[in-house]
């Protein structure tokens, strides 16, 4: 005996309009969003390029010190 396969809302025959309503639902809430100035956003991008450098100086100096306590250790241990 042949199985029917049910179709719901969003099955197979419902993916238009499941799409059409996601689109329309989207757009929706895009109007609701409010983005930030151009000022706001240089200064967030500042702050973020800021950070980087920062956080690269730092871990290059924790890398630099580990690296060279490893280097000592195991020369010390090689005698």
């Amino acid at each position: 005996m042949a199985e029917k396969t049910q179709v719901t809302k969003t099955g197979i025959a419902g993916w238009p309009a499941a799409t059409k309503g996601y689109v329309e639902e989207l757009q929706i809430e895009m109007r609701r969003v409010t983005w930030p100035s151009w000022k706001q956003v240089r200064a967030t991008t500042g702050v973020v390029i800021a950070c980087v450098f920062a956080f690269a100086a730092y871990f290059w100096a924790v890398d630099l010190v580990i690296g060279r306590t490893v280097t000592r250790v195991l020369t010390a241990f090689s005698k």
